[in-house]
């Protein structure tokens, strides 16, 4: 081997002898990871009057997600602020995780506290009911441990069993406790603490049967039962002679934000010989792909962006070809569709973010 050969080879040796050292992922923040659970659940920020943070103003990410939070007393009120850019603990994961879900603190004895949030004196007693490790002493997390612990949880509460019982004809008509009339033969139920409107799939343990129902009412306040299905629901899934089963809850989140999610109504029809396949959704998840065709050939005119911006598409359509569309931004969209006539029709398109992150 010559000289200059030796000293390559001795250079490529030396390069692999080298450690590899990675980019350490950065920590995340506190308003990064408490919109990121948040949106996990599947509800809507509602407006409200809350008076917000000093230190979270309106124009900040996460504003709605972090006031509502508060007004709900999932954050700690009695804090005139919330230190958004500060790292996030797994202590303060955790806490805001099992708020969330509205699972209940658990006192000294392992009976249930009634109607009542954990605080951060409780969390280690709730990790340890439910098997979860986590780090308590860390000062901060990563967004991949993060999404680590949601998971764990989820798992874990999916997994618990619960005592279920029916209510029936002595509450049929009556109101429940969020002013709806009780119908006995309605998909419904009550739960303690989950937010009314959340849809949640309960699952009979014995036979494996299934109902999804709606929260609309608080209840049942029998020491040791965890939900008291509407006559209907738990007719669905066992016999009423059981009067009461054992089931597992699957959270689905609001009902009017998982619909949006799972709506399958479609605008397929410009005029009465042009037909759409499969249409534009009224709902569509932000991060699909929207796909046109037709046996008729058509063009798409005009599409109006949730700004307000146009784009003059003018884009003819024919048998074979299709019109794809990936929104990047949720909001409303609205579409110029038009035939070889001359005719336009106008059709509105709702794009929402169903991935909870």
């Amino acid at each position: 081997m010559n000289k200059r050969n030796l000293y390559v080879t001795s250079f490529f040796l030396l390069l692999l002898s080298v450690p590899v050292v990675h980019a350490q992922e950065s920590a995340v923040s506190r308003r990064d990871a408490f919109v990121q659970i948040w949106r996990s659940t599947s509800r809507p920020a509602e407006k409200t009057n809350e008076k917000p943070y000093a230190d979270v103003p309106k124009s900040d990410a996460g504003y709605a997600e972090i006031t509502y939070a508060k007004a709900r007393g999932l954050l700690d009120d009695t804090q005139e602020k919330f230190y958004p850019d500060s790292k996030a603990t797994p202590s303060d994961a955790l806490r805001w995780i099992f708020r969330t879900r509205s699972v209940e603190p658990l006192d000294v004895d392992g009976d249930r506290i009634l109607s009542k949030l954990p605080d951060a004196a409780q969390v280690p007693a709730l990790a340890e009911h439910y098997g979860i490790s986590y780090d308590a002493e860390a000062e901060s997390m990563t967004r991949e441990q993060l999404l680590s612990l949601m998971q764990l949880v989820d798992s874990k509460l999916a997994a618990e069993e619960h005592e279920v019982s029916l209510y029936s004809e002595k509450f049929h008509g009556k109101g429940t406790a969020f002013g709806e009339g009780f119908d006995m033969w309605a998909m419904t139920a009550a739960h303690r603490t989950f937010p009314g409107n959340t849809l949640v799939k309960v699952t009979n343990v014995a036979n494996g049967k299934t109902v999804t129902v709606r929260i609309n009412d608080r209840g049942p306040y029998v020491q040791g039962r965890d939900m008291d299905l509407s006559l209907g629901a738990f007719t669905t899934i066992a016999e009423r002679s059981k009067g009461k089963i054992m089931a597992t809850f699957e959270r689905l989140g609001d009902v009017n934000q998982v619909l949006r999610c799972n709506d399958d109504r479609h605008q397929r029809r410009i005029v009465k010989d042009v037909i759409l396949n499969p249409g534009i959704p009224h709902s569509f998840a932000l991060g699909g792909k929207l796909q046109l065709s037709s046996t008729s050939s058509f063009v798409v005119r005009d599409i109006i962006y949730p700004d307000g911006t146009h784009t003059g598409v003018q884009t003819w359509v024919t048998d074979g070809e299709t019109f794809d569309l990936e929104p990047s931004v949720t909001g409303l969209y609205r579409f110029m569709m038009g035939t070889k006539s001359g005719r336009i029709r106008e059709m509105r398109m709702d794009v929402v973010d169903c991935t909870g992150k």
